[in-house]
């Protein structure tokens, strides 16, 4: 792996430079940012996945959605769409991309969007009378300016070097963390170190006066991939064992949490945004027949969910134990009561100003 960076070091070089320059000319003004009068919240990461933006834009849509007209907006990673597009809950991956689909069909009450031009999707949402946009994933989307932008660290992973692509997995510098308002670091343990904590707040530069923020990841009930009256809610127990079956960029958060839970666990990975074929069906099927435990099932998240349930699939999947598990974010409550006041509190003064 170490010769391997360092042949591709030199291209990491030369990206670097691409994106301090591309960085230099928003910040000097010579290339158009775009703000806006309504609350525009982005949530997004400087390394390349993993970090857990979608849990963090649900439980922006739970905190806020009781209170204004919620919409998100993202570009649909992976559709084979273009434009504006308002996502609907019988949409396919292809049409709309995984992540959005999976906001609809949990959060069918508020608009979800795709859109490759952050700043046209949002013009377009605010003249619809939206009155807060989430932005998922957009903290390198520079024409815009968000009013609050929330930028998330994987707690595994921060202390770590921070090589840029592609010796790497970092796609802007570490010092782009000066744009946040708030530094989440995510999937942290539920009891986390406090020593570490200590570590990785200096490390990112509280003393700047921007709040570092500790969250975990909650899993709840395992629900069936599709509702059947033979396939009630499953819990994880010492006997079972689980066939993971999983296309997201980091696995391995949920595999420890399964490990810890049930007898024995077998994964069958595929990369993020894995688009399923009937052909993986048939590996499935037959990783799961060469489990000899009889009590058994099949385990994968939620966004794998939404490009499994498509039409060439459905049937082919129609006998097998599929279970979901559903995750959220967790906050110690002393970092959830600042989070929410200051998610609140920013919303409340810009559209009372706005």
């Amino acid at each position: 792996m170490a010769y391997l960076r360092a042949l591709l070091l030199p291209f990491s070089l030369l990206y670097g430079l691409a994106i301090w320059i591309r960085n230099r000319l928003y910040d000097w003004g010579w290339m158009k940012v775009t703000a806006f009068e309504k609350p525009v919240i982005v949530v997004g990461n400087l390394a390349v996945g993993g970090t857990g933006k979608s849990p963090m834009t649900e439980y922006l849509i739970q905190l806020l959605s009781p209170h204004y007209k919620v919409a998100t907006l993202s570009r649909g990673y992976g559709r084979k769409t273009r434009g504006f597009l308002a996502v609907k809950a019988d949409d396919n991956p292809a049409t709309s991309g995984d992540e959005p689909l999976q906001f609809k069909r949990k959060f069918p009450y508020i608009t979800v969007a795709v859109c490759e031009s952050r700043v046209a999707g949002v013009k377009r949402l605010i003249a619809e009378g939206h009155e807060v946009i989430l932005l998922d994933d957009a903290y390198q989307h520079r024409a815009l300016r968000p009013g609050l932008a929330i930028l998330l660290f994987d707690y595994q992973s921060v202390d770590k070097p921070k090589w840029l692509l592609p010796a790497g997995n970092y796609r802007d510098h570490f010092s782009e963390r000066r744009r946040a308002d708030l530094m989440i670091v995510s999937k942290a343990p539920m009891f986390s170190d406090e020593n570490k904590k200590i570590k990785l707040r200096h490390l990112l530069g509280e003393k700047r006066n921007v709040p570092v923020l500790f969250s975990a990841i909650g899993y709840r009930q395992l629900t069936p991939l599709r509702p059947h009256p033979e396939m009630p809610g499953a819990i994880l127990e010492a006997d079972l064992s689980v066939l993971l079956l999983s296309g997201i960029a980091n696995p391995a958060p949920l595999h420890e949490y399964i490990a810890a839970n049930t007898g024995e666990v077998v994964e069958l990975r595929f990369s993020d945004h894995h688009s399923y074929t009937p052909a993986d069906v048939q590996n499935l099927i037959r990783r799961f027949g060469e489990i000899a435990n009889p009590h058994k099932l099949i385990v994968t998240t939620e966004k794998d969910a939404q490009r499994l349930l498509i039409p060439s699939l459905v049937n082919l999947l129609a006998d097998l134990p599929i279970y979901v598990i559903p995750i959220q974010v967790v906050f110690d409550p002393p970092d959830e009561r600042l989070f929410q006041q200051t998610v609140l509190t920013y919303c409340r003064e810009t559209l009372a100003t706005g």
